[in-house]
C-alpha cells in the first residue's frame, strides 16, 4: 500500500483492491494545489468546501458522504458519527470518522473531530492499524487533544493532518503547526523545516512492515 498526502486532509491510499481518495478539497477555499487524482472509492467526512470537493477526483469514483456500513471494490468501510465541535455539532455540524480496511490494514480518518472519543465509539474503532488524525486546533481538536485521541487508539502508525503550512488561505492562519504535535508526543521539533522529524514524500506500508512501537510519520503534501 502506497499513501500520499493531498494536502489539508486530503489523502490518496493505493491499494491493492482499490484506490481511495478522503477529503479532496476547494483549492480556492485551503490555497493549496489540488493535483489531479483519479481513485475508484472516495471518502468526504463532512460538507465543507475544504473537506467535499468530489467532483475533483475522476475516475467515477463510488461517493460516500456520511455514517454507514459499505463494501466497494473489495474494501471493507465503516462510518462513525461525530461532531465538528465540542457542543454537538451546534457550531461546525457532523463529522464522520472513516475506518477502512485494504491489503489487511486498518485505516482511521478522523475528519474534521472536534472532541474526544466517547468510550462506544472509541470501541467500535477498535486499534487501527493507521491513524489519520487532525492537529492543527481552531476548527479541530488540538495537539494536545490529539495526542489524547491517539492515546484512546493505541495504533501503530500516526499521520498527522490539518495544521498549518506555508500558502493557506486566512481561514487557517490560527492552525498550529505540526511541531506542535511531535512536541506533545515526545519527538524533536524545531529543526529545519519546523519539524525534528523528516518528512517523507510518500508512506509504503504493509501489514508485515508496521513497526512494533507506535510510530509518527509526516508526509509532504503534493
Amino acid at each position: 500500500m502506497v499513501i500520499r498526502y493531498l494536502g489539508h486532509s486530503s489523502f490518496l491510499i493505493e491499494a491493492k483492491e482499490a484506490t481511495v481518495v478522503i477529503d479532496p478539497f476547494d483549492p480556492d477555499k485551503v490555497g493549496l494545489r489540488f493535483p489531479k487524482v483519479s481513485a475508484n472509492i472516495v471518502l468526504s467526512t463532512h460538507d465543507h468546501l475544504d473537506h467535499n470537493n468530489v467532483s475533483a477526483v475522476s475516475g467515477d469514483p463510488f461517493v460516500i458522504l456520511g455514517p454507514g456500513e459499505y463494501e466497494v471494490s473489495g474494501v471493507k468501510v465503516w462510518g462513525f458519527p461525530t461532531f465538528h465541535d465540542k457542543k454537538e455539532g451546534a457550531e461546525r455540524g457532523r463529522n464522520t470518522i472513516y475506518l477502512f480496511e485494504a491489503e489487511e490494514l486498518t485505516l482511521c480518518h478522523l475528519g474534521d473531530l472536534g472532541h474526544l472519543l466517547d468510550e462506544k465509539t472509541a470501541e467500535e474503532i477498535g486499534n487501527p492499524d493507521i491513524l489519520f488524525v487532525p492537529t492543527g486546533g481552531v476548527y479541530t481538536i488540538d495537539h494536545e487533544e490529539a495526542a489524547k485521541v491517539v492515546a484512546q487508539l493505541e495504533p501503530r502508525i500516526i499521520i498527522p493532518m490539518h495544521f498549518k503550512v506555508p500558502g493557506m488561505g486566512e481561514s487557517f492562519k490560527e492552525l498550529s503547526e505540526v511541531s506542535a504535535f511531535l512536541e506533545e508526543m515526545g519527538l524533536p521539533a524545531g529543526k529545519a523545516g519546523g519539524t525534528g522529524v523528516e518528512a517523507q514524500d510518500k508512506l509504503k506500508v504493509a501489514k508485515v512492515t508496521l513497526p512494533e512501537e507506535p510510530e509518527v510519520v509526516v508526509l509532504k503534501h503534493s
